[in-house]
C-alpha cells in the first residue's frame, strides 16, 4: 500500500492543495496540550475527498473515461467526483439523499455534475448504484472502500507528518473509514510512535462498535449533525486496517461536536463543517485528560456547511 501512496502523491502533485497546518493559543490552554490543525477546509473542494476521487479517476482509460462515473454520497465525496470529473473530462452521475445539504448538492451541480436523489429511508444508494452501473455501464467510485481512495486519503496524513514531525497522537474523523485508514498507512510510515485514533459521534458510532465486536456493524441512517460521517458502516477494506492499526475509536456528543465547531469558526476565523470538528470535540470533551501534554494533530476533513444552517445549531445549543 506504501507504493500507492506514493503514486497518489506524485499524481496530486499541483492538483490537490497542500493545505496549511496551524495552531491555536487558545486551544492549547483549554485543551492542555499542543494541538495542530491540518486545514483540509481549504482544499479543492472544500474538503479532503478529492484526493481519492482524483487519484481513482484520473486512471480510467477508454471505455471508462468515455461512459462516465457514478458516486454516491451526502456531499463531499460527490463534489469530489464532480470536480474530478470537471477536471479530467469525464461526466459525473452524483445520487445525493433528498436530505442532503442544499450548498453541498449545488456545488456538485456548479462543477458540472448530474445529481439523482433518493429518500435514504426507502432505498439505499448501493442498489441504486448497481443499477446505473449496470444499465448504463458508469463506471462506480466508492466513497472509501477502494485502494486508489484510500491512497488518495492518506496523502492528508503523509503531507502532515511531514509539515507537523513528532506529533504524538493524530486525531481523524471517521465515517467510511478511507481517511481513518489512510492516515493510519502514511503514520505507520512517517512515525510509527504516533496513536491514531477515529473519531465518530456517537449517534453514529458503528466503527466503535465495528471494533469492539471484532465485526463490521452497521447503522441505517445515523440522525447526527455530522453528514459527512452518516456512512453505516466501515468497508471491507478499511475496517481491517482500523481494527488492526488504530489505538481506538473516540466517541463524541452532538452538543461537542456543535460546540467544537462554534470554536473553531468564532477563535479561529476558520470556516468549518460538523463532521471536521468531532476531533477538537474529542480534546474538549475529555473528561480523563489522555491528550493533556501531548503534541497532538487533528485532521479538519471539510468545510462544506450551510451558514444558516449552522448558526440555528449553535443558537440551538446557547451559543448565539
Amino acid at each position: 500500500m506504501t507504493d500507492q501512496v506514493l503514486a497518489a502523491a506524485r499524481i496530486l502533485a499541483g492538483v490537490t492543495h497542500r493545505t496549511p497546518v496551524i495552531g491555536s493559543r487558545l486551544i492549547n490552554e483549554l485543551t492542555g496540550g499542543q494541538v495542530f490543525f491540518k486545514c483540509e477546509n481549504f482544499q479543492r473542494g472544500g474538503a479532503f475527498k478529492l484526493r481519492g476521487a482524483y487519484n481513482m479517476m484520473s486512471r480510467l482509460e477508454g471505455r471508462e473515461r468515455m461512459c462516465g462515473v457514478v458516486a454516491y454520497s451526502s456531499g463531499n465525496h460527490a463534489q469530489a467526483v464532480a470536480l474530478a470529473g470537471q477536471m479530467l473530462g469525464i461526466q459525473t452521475l452524483i445520487i445525493m439523499p433528498d436530505n442532503a445539504p442544499g450548498v453541498k448538492r449545488r456545488a456538485v451541480e456548479g462543477y458540472g455534475g448530474q445529481v439523482l436523489t433518493y429518500d435514504p429511508a426507502v432505498m439505499e444508494r448501493e442498489r441504486i448504484a448497481e443499477m446505473l452501473v449496470s444499465e448504463k455501464g458508469l463506471t462506480l467510485v466508492p466513497p472509501y472502500d477502494h485502494q486508489l481512495i484510500i491512497a488518495g486519503q492518506a496523502t492528508v496524513a503523509r503531507e502532515m507528518h511531514d509539515q507537523m514531525p513528532g506529533l504524538e497522537v493524530l486525531l481523524v474523523p471517521c465515517g467510511g473509514g478511507g481517511l481513518l485508514a489512510g492516515s493510519l498507512i502514511s503514520t505507520y510510515e512517517a512515525n510509527r510512535s504516533c496513536q491514531v485514533y477515529g473519531v465518530e459521534p456517537e449517534l453514529a458510532d458503528d466503527a466503535r462498535q465495528s471494533v469492539a465486536s471484532g465485526q463490521l456493524v452497521r447503522i441505517k441512517n445515523p440522525p447526527t449533525i455530522a453528514d459527512g460521517l452518516r456512512t453505516p458502516s466501515l468497508g471491507q477494506l478499511t475496517f481491517p486496517v482500523i481494527s488492526k492499526m488504530a489505538a481506538g475509536v473516540i466517541t463524541v456528543s452532538e452538543g461537542a461536536i456543535i460546540r467544537a465547531m462554534y470554536l473553531i469558526w468564532t477563535r479561529m476565523k476558520m470556516l468549518v463543517e460538523p463532521s471536521a470538528a468531532v476531533g477538537l470535540a474529542a480534546l474538549l470533551d475529555d473528561p480523563d485528560r489522555r491528550f493533556a501534554g501531548k503534541k497532538t494533530g487533528v485532521i479538519l476533513s471539510g468545510g462544506n456547511v450551510d451558514p444558516v444552517a449552522a448558526a440555528d445549531l449553535f443558537r440551538q445549543e446557547g451559543l448565539a
